[in-house]
């Protein structure tokens, strides 16, 4: 296996929603974003797949050590391999993917956020970072769009946060931050309960409604923030803004019932999005 064939396997694999968005690119650009979201996707797993935290901590220095002697000229793993031929075209710089693998360290050494404050810190590494790598590639040309890309990751991150509640919570993390789970007396046991009716309540729907109502918010500044010269580039940005959006939206009108489920959009119904997306921003 080729290391193009590599990383393609890893974004398809995925299922992720960022891959539809992947389809409407230009074969170099599809290269690029394809090998950047494979790095991500392989440290990410490092916290998500490997239960002891000390095996982890060791597997993110390997990435670290991988990252610096790939820019020196000598990748070993196949995603880097991928990877460094475009770090030049479109300004990925080693500070871009130590950030990320900051993100990542962060799940190892914390799974509480005391206010938004810090919990915006680690979604900047995460999501931020990251969307200002992918909208250079998609091909940035106004300073502004580096603000535009910050501002949606934080958005896209709060929806996944929102969506994996539960989720996350049974993996040991709760990324809603303290002082609004005391604000709408929420009790972290509450999210953790695995027999109906799994911590639901009027508190639990109010909270989430202060959640949604925040992304939505980061949504439509970054939609503002999006300069018109870079409007078509960006479109696959748009494409993954919008599926995020129509889940934020099912998410809201299921009422919040993200404890005993994880909701999400058909296959189907992405690529439709996604379509509409590429259509409306010509």
């Amino acid at each position: 296996m080729t290391p193009e064939q590599y990383v393609q396997e890893k974004a398809a694999r995925s299922g992720s929603s960022f891959y539809y968005a992947f389809k409407f690119l230009t074969p170099p650009r599809r290269a690029a974003i394809t090998a950047f979201y494979a790095f991500c996707r392989e440290v990410d797993d490092v916290v998500d797949e490997v239960h002891d935290t000390g095996v982890a901590a060791t597997k993110l220095a390997w990435w670290r050590k991988e990252v610096a002697q790939s820019f020196a000229g000598t990748a070993t793993h196949p995603v880097m391999k991928a990877l460094m031929p475009h770090a030049g075209d479109y300004d990925i710089r080693p500070e871009h993917l130590m950030a990320v693998i900051d993100g990542c360290q962060m799940d190892l050494e914390q799974s509480r956020y005391l206010d938004f404050t810090g919990l915006q810190r680690y979604c900047h590494l995460v999501a931020g970072v990251v969307g200002e790598v992918a909208a250079s590639i998609f091909g940035r040309t106004q300073a502004q769009t580096i603000e535009y890309a910050h501002r949606l990751g934080l958005a896209l991150q709060l929806t996944n946060i929102i969506r994996d509640v539960g989720e996350d919570a049974r993996r040991g993390r709760i990324y809603l931050p303290v002082s609004e789970l005391q604000q709408f007396d929420v009790k972290a046991h509450e999210l953790l309960q695995r027999t109906a009716p799994w911590g639901y309540s009027d508190r639990f729907t109010a909270l989430m409604r202060f959640q949604a109502e925040r992304a939505h918010r980061f949504y439509d500044e970054a939609f503002a923030l999006l300069p018109a010269q870079d409007r078509r580039a960006q479109r696959p940005g748009l494409m993954m803004a919008n599926i995020y959006r129509t889940l934020l939206r099912e998410i809201e009108a299921s009422d919040f019932q993200v404890l005993h489920q994880r909701i999400a959009l058909t296959p189907v119904r992405k690529v439709w999005i996604a379509m509409r997306t590429n259509w409306q921003a010509r």
